[in-house]
């Protein structure tokens, strides 16, 4: 299994490279077109803020690349963010795979959303053997908004759009890689797609 990790530098990409160790695959971090498009499966990590992550994504080209990719994609955080039509931080134009548009919380609540939470209305492979009401470890200011392309969903001051998945799209909210059993069944089940 040819697996690439997006290198782009907004990325905790270690701990991710360690999670899919821990399934037997060695993650290649690279940010080469080629590498990239020859790759079985594709992590898109973010960790950090929309718009200087998307500053660096137009720097190397990946910005017109991403949304080309054939086989299967998974956007993890800031990732699955960018792979959005636009987010409020930054106010960012992102990469438009997903129909949908990022906003930020209230003050009403505790910014960011840190700690686990359950993922609800699993609706895809990706959560294969996965139950409803599992837990997911969450640190995020900005959300997607519920959709036509949601596969999950979780509540935090309101319900919002914690997967999606659009064609060989996917794109998670939470950090599987920091999720324990259920998040390495998420890694797994990506593998597998």
């Amino acid at each position: 299994m040819k697996l690439v990790i997006i290198d782009y530098g907004a990325g905790n990409i270690k701990s991710i490279q360690f999670a899919f160790k821990r399934l037997g695959v060695d993650a290649i971090l690279s940010n080469n077109p080629e590498v990239i498009t020859s790759a079985e499966r594709v992590i898109f990590p973010g960790v950090g803020e929309a718009s200087s992550a998307m500053k660096m994504l137009k720097q190397s080209g990946l910005d017109t690349l991403i949304p080309t990719l054939k086989q299967p994609v998974l956007g993890i955080c800031l990732g699955m963010q960018l792979m959005c039509n636009s987010s409020e931080e930054g106010n960012t134009k992102g990469l438009g795979i997903f129909n949908v548009d990022v906003k930020r919380y209230s003050n009403a609540v505790k910014v960011p959303q840190m700690g686990w939470n359950t993922i609800n209305e699993l609706k895809s492979n990706l959560f294969r053997n996965i139950e409803e009401d599992a837990f997911m470890y969450l640190v995020h200011s900005f959300y997607a908004d519920m959709c036509q392309e949601a596969i999950a969903s979780t509540t935090y001051e309101l319900k919002y759009a914690s997967a999606l998945q659009k064609d060989n799209f996917y794109g998670v909210q939470f950090h599987p890689e920091k999720s324990s059993v259920v998040g390495e069944q998420v890694l797994r089940n990506f593998l597998e797609l």
